[in-house]
């Protein structure tokens, strides 16, 4: 079975919450508890829960959040237990939990049915103080371990027997330090290491089981955001006319993974490791970013519709994006590159096509790195607009200008090499069959072209009339570089229309 529970997401914002990345105190219990509910609030919460004092201790019980989900999902309500704040008498405040604190999240399926979801938050050794005044405050926590495990899933009152999850960080330190006026300036550091996890879950409608386990050596986090008050976080496209800002980076080191997937048709199984990662999410009024990168990355795969393993290698994966978010007159920067450097497989695979060890076994790699400027036409961030867009015929954006900063491919001996620039015309979309005229040029060199044809003939892979062909477009296209072996091409888009390779007109 599988639902659309968003109230997941405020579980897993929740935890961060109470792991001390978030206003949680001021510098007496009550302001502590007073701050901790405008914070929810301005994100959309409603809150409620008994509070009794005793003595220098702050006792919040029976709490209760609820958050309406965005795009008509319903709503979700987590349940809480306790927490305790305590006034130190030394103007700092220290917050604590229960060892075991159970989660309960009830949210809407994509049917419209309820389903409740029940975790278990539990910690050890757990530690937070507060310290500075109301306007400006540093959290500082620590804890023997944090885990978060999932105990039960009800759909309409009914139990679904679906498995077991949980992730466990050991060795959990952090600072937060909060900043309030117009806006909420967080600045935050977490580490935490190693950090483990384990997946145990069977479909109760189809009965595949997925048995997954892994984690990582160390997880480091550092970051800055700008939240604006009293606006919900499920109307993003407010947040970020409001001012909301973020930028955070987290870094692995050693990560491992395990997983089976059983099922009647394809079972699979297999295994990952990394040296290192990291994980880069910054937006603000005008742009988002995303980047992912892993270090030295090894995936062994295994199954029924696999004849063999698979074995796979790579120094470098990678992927970067950077776009505007929001509707604008001028047209704004955009990038993005992906890069997958060092690849290698088993000598298996390559027995598959290549037995008699033709084609050399260097490692292949792939680099393209992108650049440029676009109009968007719509804002990406509201639900609304986007759904117009979907429903419309219209076009969501104006590609102005593209440069193609890095293109890198090696493989089997062969390297290709280029890199490019062009401007385009959006009033003029008949030169090109409707696409905005180019105007700019690409440079390429291709060295060991005509000798990897040669061996893919050898090989059997690529029929001979095929390769004559191929080697009459190069002649077409390019001209012989320096080296052996190498051939060069610029290819050039006049303001009139006319494609020119190597100054001779094709267009």
């Amino acid at each position: 079975m599988t639902f659309r529970n968003k109230g997941a997401c405020s579980a897993a914002a929740l935890f961060i919450f109470t792991s001390g990345s978030a206003a949680l105190a001021d510098v007496t219990p009550e302001q502590v508890w007073q701050d901790w509910q405008e914070y929810l609030e301005g994100f959309g919460y409603s809150v409620e829960a008994s509070e009794a004092k005793s003595g220098d201790t702050l006792t919040v019980s029976d709490i209760t959040l609820e958050i309406d989900m965005p795009e008509d999902q319903g709503s979700a309500s987590i349940a809480l237990d306790e927490v305790l704040l305590r006034d130190n008498g030394d103007g700092t405040v220290r917050v604590s939990f229960p060892e075991s604190m159970p989660m309960v999240i009830v949210g809407t399926g994509p049917e419209g049915e309820t389903v409740k979801t029940e975790l278990d938050y539990r910690t050890s050794e757990f530690e937070m103080s507060v310290a500075g005044d109301p306007d400006d405050m540093t959290y500082d926590y620590s804890a023997a371990s944090m885990t978060v495990a999932l105990t039960g899933v009800e759909a309409e009152g009914e139990a679904v027997e679906i498995g077991a999850a949980s992730m466990t960080a050991n060795d959990v330190a952090g600072t937060s330090r909060m900043v309030t006026g117009d806006m909420r300036d967080v600045f935050q550091t977490f580490s935490a290491g190693p950090v483990t996890y384990t997946l145990d879950v069977t479909d109760p409608e189809e009965g595949g089981r997925v048995l997954a386990s892994g984690g990582y050596e160390s997880v480091r986090f550092e970051g800055t955001g700008m939240l604006p008050p009293d606006i919900g976080s499920d109307d993003m496209a407010a947040m970020r006319e409001a001012g909301f800002s973020m930028d955070g980076r987290f870094t692995f080191e050693t990560g491992t993974s395990e997983f089976n997937f059983e099922n009647d048709d394809a079972p699979m199984k297999g295994s990952t490791q990394s040296r290192s990662g990291t994980l880069d999410i910054a937006m603000n009024s005008e742009q988002l970013h995303y980047g992912a990168a892993a270090q030295e990355v090894q995936i062994e795969i295994e199954g029924a519709g696999l004849p063999f393993p698979v074995e796979l290698a790579m120094q470098t994966l990678a992927l970067d994006l950077t776009g505007p978010v929001s509707e604008g007159e001028e047209p704004q920067d955009f990038a993005g590159a992906f890069t997958l450097a060092d690849f290698t497989m088993s000598e298996m695979l390559w027995a598959i096509f290549d037995p008699g060890q033709e084609l050399p076994r260097d490692p292949a790699t792939l680099v393209i790195d992108l650049s440029g400027k676009a109009k968007l036409l719509f804002d990406l961030l509201d639900p609304e607009q986007i759904e117009a867009m979907e429903e419309s015929d219209a076009t969501p954006g104006e590609l102005n200008a593209l440069t193609l900063n890095d293109l890198t491919l090696r493989l089997a001996g062969a390297e290709l090499t280029g890199a490019g620039d062009f401007t385009f015309d959006n009033d003029d979309l008949e030169s090109f069959d409707g696409m905005p005229a180019p105007e700019g040029t690409l440079d390429l060199k291709l060295v060991g072209g005509n000798t990897l044809l040669d061996k893919l003939i050898a090989i059997g892979i690529l029929p001979q009339e095929q390769a004559s062909g191929m080697r009459m477009m190069m002649g077409l296209f390019a001209r012989p570089g320096a080296g052996e072996d190498e051939l060069n091409s610029t290819i050039e888009v006049t303001a009139d229309g006319q494609v020119l390779a190597n100054g001779q007109r094709i267009k």
